[in-house]
């Protein structure tokens, strides 16, 4: 589950073998490079592991919180990859996909892409955050799959109201509605921020994380001491769930 980064090759589940497509899902919602977004090296190690067993469909997908193209942020990222299809989360069909919880934490209910569902593999890889106290990691990944249209500051119910709602409850119903495979937190360093999202410290860890999302996030969290709310609230409900 722990790797050293310096020599880090992703060692592709053996699954992914028998899957048709592919969806890795990067922190890629702005221009800035690693350690504010998913190192170019990252996502072509994963991308190169997959190839060495399945010729499956790779899709990478990304969105912006205000709706702003992301393929001028892909481009400034570099992620140019071969036989790989760059997609946009706001130029997806989405659908309404009903959360499996029986009393939801925040949000009954969340527009995604159709693309998600038909994917047979979904990765999440994030770089190693610590957001004002608190760590972002591969399931606080998945928030920039939400359309910005559906909840975008000009949308009816926005990102101001989910994070009224409580970041931590939305980001818990999100992990259990949109069940990601494979989480990967890109700690070589650790960002630190408070107000930018693009302008922080910068410390050094030198580590891979590779696992289940929950796992991965949890066993992140224990070694380097973060604050991570939402795994409690997913750890909660799971008990809830399976009872």
């Amino acid at each position: 589950m722990i790797f050293d980064a310096s020599g880090f090759v992703f060692e592709t589940p053996s699954v992914i073998s028998r899957a048709r497509r592919v969806l890795i899902k990067p922190s890629a919602a702005y221009s800035a490079s690693y350690p504010v977004t998913t190192s170019q090296s990252m996502l072509s190690a994963i991308v190169e592991g997959i190839r060495q067993v399945s010729d499956a469909d790779i899709l990478i997908l990304e969105g912006t919180p205000d709706g702003e193209p992301v393929f001028p942020i892909y481009q400034a990222l570099d992620y140019n990859f071969p036989r790989v299809l760059m997609l946009d989360v706001k130029d997806c069909i989405w659908v309404e996909v009903d959360n499996p919880l029986p009393k939801p934490l925040a949000v009954p209910t969340f527009w995604v892409p159709n693309v998600i569902l038909s994917c047979d593999y979904l990765i999440t890889v994030a770089p190693l955050k610590v957001v004002k106290g608190r760590g972002s990691l591969s399931i606080m990944n998945l928030l920039t799959v939400l359309p910005s249209s559906k909840y975008g500051a000009e949308a009816p119910w926005g990102w101001e109201e989910l994070y009224d709602l409580g970041i931590d409850k939305v980001v818990a119903d999100l992990y259990f509605t949109l069940p990601f495979d494979l989480g990967i937190i890109e700690a070589r360093q650790k960002f630190i921020t408070q107000e930018n999202p693009t302008q922080g410290e910068v410390g050094e860890c030198g580590s891979v994380f590779v696992g289940e999302p929950y796992e991965v996030d949890s066993e992140a969290s224990r070694i380097l001491g973060l604050k991570t709310d939402y795994l409690d609230l997913i750890e909660e409900a799971r008990v809830g769930l399976e009872s």
